[in-house]
């Protein structure tokens, strides 16, 4: 059962590339790791750039508050971030 202060976090699952979507988009718009980070930061995230790294590689899960924040550094909606491999 859920407290107050559990955090809650989505699983990557193996036809969904959270991390790899992410790390595409930060690409596409010219944005560092670490500057990604530290705007997540201000967005009010708790996470370090080791953590962030984890995440786009697929090896550690994202918190709903931190894909919500991805949203709106990166100007798109969840649907892009979950969007599925075209070869699966």
């Amino acid at each position: 059962m859920k407290n107050e202060n559990s955090i809650d976090r989505v699983i990557q699952v193996n036809n969904v590339d959270i991390g790899k979507n992410i790390a595409e988009m930060r690409k596409a718009m010219h944005i560092k790791q670490t500057d990604m980070v530290a705007r997540l930061q201000t967005s009010g995230v708790d996470i370090s750039i080791y953590s962030y790294n984890r995440i786009e590689k697929g090896t550690q899960n994202p918190t709903v508050l931190f894909l919500y924040a991805c949203c709106h550094i990166l100007e798109c909606d969840m649907n892009r971030i979950f969007a599925f491999n075209a070869s699966i």
